[in-house]
């Protein structure tokens, strides 16, 4: 959520001085007791997804995304992890 959260900062305040930041926690401790691991997998997704579409709405700037990082998004969603996609956008990487 950082990287989507700075993006439209960017995009909405150009040429101004963001630092976003979290507490530092390792994916084995992020899921609990209202949160499970598909929880964490479906919103890590849904935001991997709007960093690499919202740029077309003009709601963010446009992020490098590797090939490896977009096919392991493809990999998940294959497996079912979708419940927090944007359902009018394609799953599958167009350039």
């Amino acid at each position: 959520m950082e990287r989507r959260t700075y993006a439209t900062f960017m995009h909405q305040w150009p040429g101004k001085t963001v630092t976003v930041t979290s507490p530092s926690i390792s994916f084995d401790n992020y899921p609990n007791e209202q949160l499970s691991y598909s929880d964490v997998i479906n919103v890590m997704l849904g935001d991997l997804q709007r960093i690499k579409v919202y740029p077309s709405y003009g709601f963010a700037i446009e992020q490098p995304m590797p090939d490896e990082v977009w096919q392991a998004f493809e990999a998940l969603v294959a497996l079912g992890f979708n419940e927090h996609l944007l359902l009018d956008e394609p799953v599958r990487k167009t350039g």
